[in-house]
């Protein structure tokens, strides 16, 4: 395959990864109804996809050495679809968590894999501007997803969400069969010793696992509003279905519209008061959800929750991957499995706070963030004695 095409293939790959989770959140309320089940047990949905998610990043990556990218792409999204599909013909709610944590095993494969093919066919500089695209892209993709699912909600039911992403899964699946060349020439046997050996470096490094954890908890903060924002807006404020998906639609866009020009804010600030401005951003964001009032002030600062995330992930994830550049792969798998295992918990505290409290929604987001200022002074601390 010609590589001009191979970052456009590799751009399908990602979709489902970036609009799975927005693009069923209109249909919660309606799955909840349906299922004759709790808000709580519908977040697990979220959190069931985000756990096998964390629990198969660990093992994409060395597979991908010993088996070729191609394969594990090929045999990963296989097993996306089977969960994708098994959500669109769920009986009960327990089928449904089954299958969607069988869609977080074989989605993690791209979100691993992908940037493992990068690196095999681009240098760093020509990634750089590649990356910059697929953030772009992406972002716009998670801007319109809830409002997308807020339509197909509405025309053909919560079906027709999951059927939606399980008619992507299928494209995607014959399109890496057809055309997804090999990247990993050189294959590498699995060595469990050195493989454990290296994640227990990792694990026993507390400037890595401070690094890894910021942007970790950053995403987390966000999947925990998205498990719960259908029934704070819908139930809570009484907002229709559509007028909800445009205000969190307008969440996300806010943080694609930063995404993209957060290069530009960090030269014009300069990073440690670019730092500081996102955490002081992140801090207020979590104090204005504990008094919000309305849903006008609930998306104000969800919206400055999304500037501030931008920011500072895009300063302090590099960090994570360039403390140990001798296993950036591992170290990648690492910090994939440490996102969505946080994710997985912190959707899991929301939906279980909640209780029809926004405060208490309020008060996991604020601690969250205090707790990711924490970190970042440890991992910017060379970075104060400039």
């Amino acid at each position: 395959m010609n590589h001009v095409f191979l970052p456009y293939l590799l751009m399908i790959a990602l979709i489902n990864s970036c609009i799975e989770l927005e693009i069923s959140a209109p249909s919660f309320p309606d799955i909840v109804t349906h299922f004759h089940v709790s808000d709580a047990i519908m977040g697990l949905t979220i959190t069931y996809n985000l756990l096998g998610f964390c629990l198969a990043s660990l093992i994409y990556g060395p597979l991908s050495d010993a088996f070729g990218r191609r394969n594990i792409m090929i045999a990963g999204n296989g097993i996306l679809t089977l969960g994708a599909f098994a959500c669109v013909v769920a009986p009960s709610i327990e089928w449904l968590l089954i299958a969607r944590f069988i869609q977080g095993i074989g989605a993690a494969t791209s979100a691993v894999v992908v940037s493992a093919i990068i690196a095999d066919v681009y240098t760093p500089e020509r990634a750089t501007p590649l990356y910059g695209r697929m953030n772009a892209v992406f972002s716009s993709l998670m801007a319109l997803s809830p409002v997308m699912g807020g339509f197909i909600n509405a025309a053909v039911g919560w079906r027709g969400n999951y059927g939606f992403v399980a008619v992507i899964c299928v494209l995607s699946w014959v399109l890496l069969l057809i055309f997804l060349p090999e990247t990993k020439i050189v294959r590498e046997k699995i060595n469990l010793r050195k493989m454990t050996k290296d994640y227990g470096v990792l694990a026993s490094s507390v400037p890595f696992l401070s690094a890894a954890t910021v942007p970790s908890l950053l995403y987390g903060t966000y999947m925990a509003f998205v498990a719960v924002a259908p029934f704070m807006y819908m139930q809570a404020f009484g907002l229709s279905l559509l007028i909800y998906t445009l205000h969190q639609g307008a969440i996300v866009a806010v943080f694609a519209i930063t995404s993209i020009i957060v290069g530009k804010i960090i030269t014009v600030l300069g990073r440690k008061i670019s730092i500081y401005v996102s955490l002081s951003i992140s801090l207020i964001s979590g104090a204005l959800i504990m008094i919000a009032d309305s849903p006008y002030t609930l998306t104000m600062a969800m919206s400055l929750s999304s500037i501030g995330s931008a920011i500072l992930y895009t300063i302090i994830f590099p960090m994570s991957l360039d403390l140990f550049p001798s296993i950036k792969g591992t170290a990648s798998s690492a910090i994939m499995s440490l996102r969505y295992l946080l994710c997985s918990g912190l959707t899991g505290i929301a939906t279980y706070v909640y209780n029809d409290c926004i405060f208490m929604v309020g008060i996991v987001i604020f601690v969250t963030a205090a707790i990711i200022a924490v970190l970042t002074l440890f991992c910017i601390k060379d970075l104060n004695r400039e």
